[in-house]
């Protein structure tokens, strides 16, 4: 029950007396009756609200008796602190008159105020925030949402805009003014965003935001599932405009290393009717009476892809139906995947490595380079060759450093290194890891065994500091006999996948390819805590809203 609802209770009562226990009684629910009384005398008074105040009754301190009227003395200090409550809400409602009625006035005023555009300084060129550097000195005409407005008495400050790579078409502000239109000239100001500022001598409204904007809903120190609610005004701050900067630039730069090393990308689909990666994490559905499953990953048909176009990629969305809740997973994911004819699994690997630097380099040679910096600070370029390391051989480190199971035993040969004992060799051992040769069992049905040891494949994950597994490839089995073993061995029905089976059987050839996560390679690269910050609407274990 409300304070108002008692209040309105008590109303109703004659209030010719008003009962108070320290032992049963309680100011929130308490409605000063003998059955429900308050815990505090000061309560009590604040319900009747003004003198003469009805008999208080208190806990009686006589054996026998249950209640007996309050004591003079104890009356006299009750009131003392009654009346000052009453001088601060009285001072607190004069403040908030005061203040509405200054605000009334300042609006009657502002409407009388009427800003009009001086022709006389000539046509303002109309440009993107970030061309200002060429247009010093200049009159010009931008559009774009105001980050931060501060007020000095009847001057309005626009401070702290991104000059350098804003690309808006509004202002935006989080208080009464949303949305500008700005005809000015540009100084140069070393201090400034981007080394200039701008002199405004006329603007428009183009919308208007409620008062206190974006702020009535949350703010840094919002929780987690309020920030995530409110991704779309989140996406507005000054971090996540930067984080998704340099995932737009970083896209570009993968595209840019395929293209520029003769691959051609691919688009193949998302609705699918074949697994990739075990069928415990598909996401399945109707498709018109069939069922049918969201995909894990596009490699399968990137596979039909390599006789017709050799090397080829495509940038597309994967789905894993894990009930993973670590800083690393998702269910929605970017995955970047490509697939290579003729090739071995050591240039795989070289083919591995010069991506991930390639990348990087192109990255930072951007005009996003000083985001990144901004970002991470001590970012420092992976150098070729990264250090390769055998399934084997981590199992072999895990055991040297005493890293156990949960029942406290060791990990051996042909079991999985989950997440945490693999991020702490990586994070331990400082440097980019391509783990390789994992044992069969616990690797796809697709992925070509080593011939020199039949119990191992050609596989491999590439490791990163901070993050764990950004990548994961193998050499591809290309023996339709092999293939068929494959299925047998993870109890698929080699039925629906006839047109990948078909691939073995009309002209194939030894191949390989990989899959890298692109928010896990942005996390890498910003030094993120979580992946949900580098993705624009993060979709996990009871998370797919907004």
């Amino acid at each position: 029950m409300s304070f108002g609802d008692i209040n309105q209770e008590a109303e109703k009562l004659t209030l010719a007396e008003l009962y108070v226990s320290n032992r049963e009684g309680d100011d929130e629910t308490g409605t000063g009756t003998k059955n429900k009384p308050f815990k505090t005398a000061l309560r009590a008074l604040q319900v009747a609200g003004k003198e003469p105040f009805p008999t208080i009754y208190v806990d009686s301190q006589t054996k026998n008796e249950r209640w007996e009227v309050i004591s003079k003395s104890q009356m006299k200090s009750v009131r003392k602190l009654w009346q000052r409550d009453q001088m601060k809400n009285e001072s607190k409602e004069k403040r908030e008159l005061e203040d509405a009625l200054r605000r009334e006035k300042n609006l009657e005023e502002a409407k009388k105020i009427v800003v009009k555009l001086d022709v006389s300084l000539g046509e303002p060129q109309e440009i993107k925030i970030r061309a200002t550097e060429a247009h010093r000195g200049q009159r010009v005409k931008i559009f774009g949402w105001v980050h931060r407005l501060r007020r000095q008495a009847f001057t309005v400050v626009i401070p702290e805009m991104d000059y350098k790579h804003q690309d808006i078409r509004y202002f935006w502000i989080t208080t009464e003014i949303l949305k500008l239109r700005l005809l000015s000239k540009k100084l140069e100001n070393r201090e400034a965003p981007g080394g200039h500022e701008l002199i405004c001598d006329y603007w428009e409204l183009v919308g208007l935001a409620p008062a206190g904007g974006a702020d009535n809903l949350l703010n840094e120190e919002s929780d987690v599932d309020v920030q995530l609610n409110n991704r779309h005004m989140m996406l507005r701050g000054e971090n996540l405009s930067k984080i998704f900067k340099v995932r737009s630039a970083l896209v570009q730069c993968f595209r840019d290393h395929y293209f520029d090393n003769g691959y051609f990308e691919v688009t193949p689909p998302t609705l699918v009717q074949t697994q990739v990666e075990g069928g415990s994490t598909l996401f399945k559905l109707n498709y018109f009476g069939e069922e049918a499953f969201l995909t894990q990953s596009s490699q399968l048909y990137l596979e039909t892809c390599i006789p017709s176009l050799g090397d080829v990629f495509c940038v597309a969305q994967s789905y894993r139906a894990e009930q993973s809740r670590t800083r690393r997973h998702l269910a929605e994911y970017s995955h970047v995947e490509a697939e290579c004819p003729f090739i071995t699994f050591d240039e795989l690997l070289s083919r591995l490595e010069f991506l991930v630097c390639d990348v990087v380099e192109r990255v930072l040679k951007s005009p996003y380079q000083d985001l990144v910096r901004e970002l991470n600070p001590n970012f420092q370029p992976p150098q070729r060759p990264f250090k390769r390391m055998n399934y084997t051989d981590a199992i072999t480190w895990l055991k040297e450093h005493d890293i156990k199971k949960d029942d406290g035993t060791f990990y051996e040969f042909g079991e999985d290194i989950p997440e945490a004992p693999e991020r702490l060799m990586t994070d331990a051992i400082n440097e980019p890891i391509l783990l390789c040769r994992f044992p069969a069992e616990i690797k796809s049905f697709y992925m070509q065994r080593c011939p020199e040891d039949r119990r191992l494949t050609e596989s491999v994950d590439v490791l990163m500091p901070n993050v764990g597994e950004i990548v994961g490839g193998s050499m591809r089995i290309w023996d339709s006999e092999e293939l068929l073993e494959g299925y047998k061995r993870e109890s698929i029905d080699p039925t629906p996948y006839y047109w990948y089976t078909d691939q073995r059987k009309y002209g194939s050839c030894p191949h390989g390819g990989y899959g890298l996560g692109l928010e896990r390679f942005l996390t890498w690269l910003l030094n993120r805590h979580h992946i949900r910050d580098v993705c624009l609407y993060p979709r996990f274990v009871q998370r797919c809203k907004p």
